[in-house]
């Protein structure tokens, strides 16, 4: 139930208000009117926010990889960046782009359906410039479709950006995309039904001084399958994974070329330090715990892995290996482990 004043507290407000003491706007009524997001039921989403920040975070690798591969194709100076990641119906994509325009259909295998990777014509006719020699100039009519021989010249380029695209998404699927053609009018590259919901990536692209857009459109219905593993936490155990086990085999590799030192021990014994400076050259140290016969043991390093005899081979003595010492752990040393019998020098 809400307080009520009492008639001394209201005079007291009302003599504050005429004299001056407080100011008007403490007694502004509060709005508690809550925030309303606007959602279209006709176009709902498909993708959370996670899955966008991950379709973000997989296409800033792809945009690092384009940007290298770019600038060694064309010599000159190239950047690619993602500017945003969005979702929206395939119509509104279609809409938004001009025409004619560079469209190049790409068939995600192993994934079903195709996607489109959209080239902003200013960027398109200055690396055509670029790869004939020219300086990236973009002076002329960039209002028209490509000629036959500027298409084949635009394929070489799309196939290395596929590449890139092919290893940026390798955390999550082993993607093998696939130029199809090359359309100049957007409304002939309908890969899906104009309300179809796809999330676009948009990147901002530069070459030499010309600046344009990269739009790289995926249908919902293509990566559906996948929808999934587009959480950070599996991406990011994804790349660990993938580190981890490069590295892993990596260090494998130069192990193996590691010398160690292999000792074969005949027995110990406890000698007082008199006795241990008396000792002469044909002097015989009787081992109490020895017997004739017991096998030796060979250690690898510090640890004692194998049970050994002695004995000669050709004019070197050698120890050969009788069996296994069984109260180590295999798994410490399976490069070191010995399959039946063999002779070491």
């Amino acid at each position: 139930m809400n307080e009520v004043l009492s008639q001394d507290e209201i005079d007291q407000l009302l003599s504050a208000i005429s004299s001056g003491d407080n100011e008007t706007d403490d007694f502004k009524p509060v709005n508690n009117a809550r925030k309303i997001k606007i959602y279209d039921f006709k176009r709902p989403d498909k993708f959370s926010k996670e899955q966008l920040r991950t379709v973000s975070n997989m296409h800033e690798t792809f945009a690092r990889l384009t940007t290298t591969s770019l600038s060694a194709q064309l010599r000159s100076l190239v950047h690619v960046h993602v500017a945003s990641v969005d979702q929206l119906t395939y119509e509104e994509f279609i809409r938004s782009i001009p025409t004619p325009t560079t469209l190049a259909v790409i068939n995600m295998d192993p994934l079903k359906g195709n996607a489109v990777l959209e080239i902003d014509p200013a960027i398109t006719f200055c690396m055509i410039d670029r790869l004939f020699g020219g300086r990236g100039a973009t002076s002329g009519n960039k209002n028209r479709d490509l000629t036959d021989i500027e298409q084949e010249v635009m394929e070489g380029v799309i196939v290395r950006i596929l590449a890139n695209m092919r290893e940026a998404w390798t955390q999550v699927i082993d993607l093998r995309p696939r130029f199809a053609q090359i359309e100049t009018n957007p409304q002939f590259a309908q890969i899906v039904p104009p309300t179809e919901m796809v999330v676009l990536v948009t990147l901002d692209t530069k070459v030499g001084e010309e600046e344009g857009m990269m739009n790289f459109c995926i249908p919902y219905l293509t990566i559906e399958p996948i929808i999934s593993k587009l959480s950070s936490q599996f991406w990011f155990s994804s790349v660990r994974r993938s580190s981890t086990t490069q590295y892993l085999s990596t260090i494998k590799g130069q192990i193996n070329d590691v010398d160690m030192d292999m000792v074969a021990d005949f027995g110990s014994i406890n000698l007082p330090i008199r006795d241990v400076l008396a000792l002469r050259v044909g002097d015989v140290v009787r081992l109490s715990n020895i017997k004739v016969g017991d096998p030796l043991s060979l250690s690898v390093g510090n640890k004692k892995k194998f049970f050994c005899q002695p004995g000669v081979v050709g004019k070197k003595m050698a120890v050969q290996i009788t069996g296994k010492i069984e109260d180590v752990d295999a798994e410490e040393f399976e490069e070191l482990s010995v399959e039946g019998d063999g002779t070491y020098e």
